[in-house]
């Protein structure tokens, strides 16, 4: 049993595994390549978080779902390369937007260069991540806009809030579906596109990567309030500083407004005031890490990750579903 990607994943058959790691070393290659730039000062500024790491989960489902064609297809990799430029994309504008300090343990790039570079940063990423798709068709053009637009979709609706007398929670789970089930799903999707699997082979796992993000992201929320900076990479707490409603305090307010118990509402109250403030910031973050809420939404991550490796049922019995449902369990042990 060899050990490969993110969360440790255990890959059981060797040539599965090689060709993973293969895999994951071209995209890295590739996205070293994508972000260079004529423009030295451009070139460090979008190299800055991919050296910087990270867990490389979409890639790594782009070459799982490969495994249900050619894995070797030439498709494969630039399509990795794409989703995850676009993901490190989102983040440079995502810690703007957040004013983040840190992210992948180093100082975010609106800390070290200012905003104004930072959001274009980001669209430079953009602008590269479809230059490579332009090479891989109009079919994937399409997918990965439509993709793109039910990300922008998920942030607006964010900002904006649910409107009046519809459920914040259901709400918060269809920003969630845009903001980062639309990627994850699209890695799926592109690995199994790109594989040349049967049309239904690519609706199962794009239907997959679907939950399995949103469980992902659910599993983020519940690591914002619960852990430190070393397990994350960013500042805990993060969220919450900025007033940006997550699944645990969602949990926490529908909670108060059914119950009504002072504790609650005591705590509801301290997450409404200023938490710019690094005392009640600190406050709320441990009235949150002790509260039932932030249990609800592990529960949450969970239900959606079954989901996930329900979704896998029709695939044929092999490493790569097994690698698949495997994911499931890492995402809910990250909330754990």
């Amino acid at each position: 049993m060899t050990v490969v990607g993110p969360f440790g994943l255990s890959v059981r058959d060797q040539a599965l595994e090689a060709d993973v790691q293969a895999g994951l070393a071209a995209v890295e290659e590739g996205l070293l390549e994508a972000t260079k730039s004529e423009v030295p000062f451009i070139t460090e500024a979008a190299q800055h978080l991919v050296q910087a790491g990270g867990k490389r989960f979409r890639p790594l489902l782009v070459m799982l779902a490969a495994r249900f064609g050619d894995p070797y297809a030439p498709g494969v990799v630039p399509s990795a390369v794409v989703v995850e430029l676009t993901h490190l994309a989102t983040l440079y504008h995502d810690d703007v937007m957040d004013e983040a300090a840190v992210r992948r343990g180093v100082d975010s790039a609106n800390t070290r260069w200012g905003n104004s570079v930072a959001v274009l940063t980001g669209d430079f990423l953009f602008a590269r991540a479809s230059q490579i798709l332009a090479d891989l068709g109009p079919e994937a053009v399409r997918v990965q806009a439509l993709a793109f637009e039910r990300l922008v979709t998920g942030q607006i609706l964010e900002t904006a809030g649910p409107v009046d007398g519809r459920d914040p929670v259901e709400h918060y789970l269809d920003v969630l579906g845009g903001k980062t089930g639309s990627l994850v799903a699209v890695s799926c999707r592109f690995g199994a596109m790109m594989s040349g699997a049967d049309d239904t082979v690519v609706d199962v796992l794009t239907q997959y990567g679907e939950r399995l993000g949103v469980a992902f992201q659910l599993a983020d929320d519940v690591l914002d309030i619960a852990s430190d900076s070393h397990e994350s990479g960013k500042t805990p707490g993060t969220d919450l500083r900025e007033g940006i409603p997550t699944m645990p305090v969602l949990r926490l307010r529908e909670r108060a407004l059914r119950l009504g118990l002072p504790e609650d509402l005591a705590l509801v109250e301290l997450l409404d005031s200023d938490l710019t403030d690094d005392t009640r910031h600190a406050e709320a973050l441990a009235g949150l890490r002790a509260h039932p809420a932030l249990e609800q939404a592990r529960r949450d991550t969970v239900r959606y990750a079954q989901e996930a490796r329900a979704a896998l049922g029709p695939l044929p019995e092999c490493d790569a579903k097994a690698a698949l449902t495997e994911l499931c369990d890492a995402v809910v042990h990250r909330a754990g």
